[in-house]
């Protein structure tokens, strides 16, 4: 492939009362990554769905080998040679067809518009030479949505991979991915930048970047302000022109939990989990470690009612309690923030006011069981005030929200309902550094107004530098009980392995690699 270069010259584009892009330039070459960072908000997204065709509205020039192109739809970009893997895989796969037509979508739809019969022997060949380039084992066969999110996002990347594609956008690929996972991919994107491909990589994960890109552009508030080749960039350079500012001490301080046992479970098991026992007392932050697949989103979901528990016990204040179902866990005064905000956590299409007051509807009605529009929209717009959330009004639809944004919206919903017990799941994924901050201040608080929280995440720096105790998972089950006070990253990481305490914590934690918190 010969060299390519791909400019975007003062790009602006508004929304309704927002400047989403102000005069951006950005310039990407084939055979080499470039990572496009920045808090959430800050204009990363929208620059790249330009570049993909999904933003027509917008001003500027691009220029492909010096000339002049239009991007006004998908079909342009792809014509280019442009392709994008979105982070929110679910909405770009189509989930109850196969692997084979979601990988070949272009090939079945597009190319054999004006065909009578497709050559379903050929298409499954050709989807398995794209999935075998990448060293992907999947069956053509499988229905995409039995396929777990790794594996849903690498179904995204052979599509891309199955046109000519002479530029690969990546947004954020690495938050539903395991550290094995990760380096698989990383391998992939440097064998794809060795044959030519120039690839647009954004994630908030700086290691991540500061390990794999060999250029970076920093965006704040729709503007570029930082481009550089990493060199020798520091992580600190980077974050704090994310932030406009230096970053300060992450982790807030927890006060002191109390002795009373909130939430006490003994020995729990449904079709995943096996025997989990643990006890949460009030102020209590607890975390649940683990990589992914370790069975922390499992667990959380059992406890929220979402999955039948075939053995063991609950107990909430002493009084032994049957959570049959997310309603019944609500009545008794729990909240779970889920891993997958966009399809569990909130509603994309509709308001942040409808979405903030939906879980204390019965606070907000009158005696005719109608809803008090003007109460519904002042109590959402106190919490958005609260939790600082950047939004035009209340009515604003939170589809047109940053990741950050829609996290808080998630999480403000079970602050007007008062619960009792917080379930958090990988809370900050998919989040800047910025946002990550404003979610460790808001757990905290709750904790030290004695709430009992549970924070389930991979990202083993926040667990250490957030709870008051951990239970690490391997396979389904609780491996081991730490006290976070006197355990370290490289410890949990051991655990969290599948390391016993007969084995060397030193020769496991030389062998896999933990996320930061930056």
């Amino acid at each position: 492939m010969t060299g390519s270069i791909l400019q975007m010259r003062n790009i602006s584009m508004d929304f309704p009362g927002v400047k989403a892009l102000s005069n951006v330039d950005f310039t990407a070459t084939s055979g080499s990554i470039h990572a496009l960072v920045g808090a959430n908000g800050a204009g990363k997204s929208t620059l790249m769905k330009v570049l993909a065709g999904a933003n027509d509205h917008y001003q500027g020039q691009m220029l492909l080998e010096g000339k002049s192109v239009s991007i006004q739809s998908p079909a342009d970009s792809q014509a280019l040679g442009i392709q994008i893997v979105y982070q929110e895989v679910d909405s770009a796969l189509i989930p109850p067809l196969t692997v084979v037509e979601n990988i070949m979508l272009q090939e079945t739809v597009q190319k054999s518009s004006n065909k009578l019969w497709i050559n379903w022997k050929e298409v499954h060949r050709q989807a398995a030479k794209h999935l075998q380039k990448l060293n992907i084992s999947i069956s053509t066969k499988r229905k995409v949505n039995s396929l777990t999110l790794a594996e849903k996002q690498m179904v995204l990347l052979a599509r891309a991979m199955s046109t000519k594609c002479k530029f690969l956008i990546l947004d954020e690929p690495t938050a539903p991915l395991s550290n094995r996972e990760t380096d698989e991919l990383f391998t992939i994107m440097r064998a794809l930048k060795n044959d030519g491909v120039g690839i647009i990589f954004i994630s908030h994960r700086i290691p991540e970047i500061l390990e794999i890109c060999d250029e970076i552009t920093v965006l704040r508030n729709g503007k570029v302000v930082k481009e550089s080749n990493m060199g020798n960039l520091q992580a600190e350079e980077i974050v704090e022109s994310m932030l406009g500012q230096k970053l300060e001490t992450q982790f807030p301080p927890l006060n002191h939990h109390l002795d009373e046992i909130v939430l006490s479970v003994d020995s729990i098991s449904d079709h995943f989990i096996q025997d989990v026992s643990l006890e949460v007392k009030a102020g209590e932050v607890v975390g649940i470690a683990g990589l992914v697949g370790a069975g922390k989103t499992e667990l959380c979901k059992a406890l929220f009612g979402c999955s039948h528990i075939t053995k063991g016990d609950i107990a909430i204040n002493g009084a032994h309690v049957r959570i049959s179902s997310p309603y019944r866990a609500v009545k008794l005064g729990l909240a779970l923030v889920p891993e997958e905000r966009r399809k569990e956590g909130i509603n994309l299409y509709e308001s942040a006011s409808v979405n903030l007051t939906a879980s204390s509807l019965h606070s907000l009605t009158n005696i005719f069981h109608f809803i008090d529009r003007k109460a519904e929209r002042r109590k959402a717009e106190e919490m958005i005030q609260q939790l600082g959330i950047k939004i035009t009004t209340s009515n604003t639809s939170v589809h047109t929200l940053s990741g950050g944004n829609q996290q808080k919206i998630a999480i403000g919903k079970w602050l007007v309902a008062e619960a009792d017990i917080y379930i958090f799941d990988e809370p900050t994924k998919g989040v800047d550094v910025g946002a990550k901050k404003d979610i460790f201040q808001l757990i905290t608080a709750l904790a030290n107004r004695g709430k009992a929280i549970i924070y389930a995440s991979a990202e083993l720096s926040e667990i250490v530098g957030l709870t008051n105790k951990v239970y690490v998972m391997y396979d389904g089950t609780i491996v081991k009980e730490l006290e976070t006070a006197k355990t370290t990253e490289e410890e949990i990481l051991f655990y969290s392995t599948g390391g016993t305490n007969n084995e060397s914590r030193d020769s496991s934690s030389k062998q896999s690699k933990t996320s930061l918190s930056l």
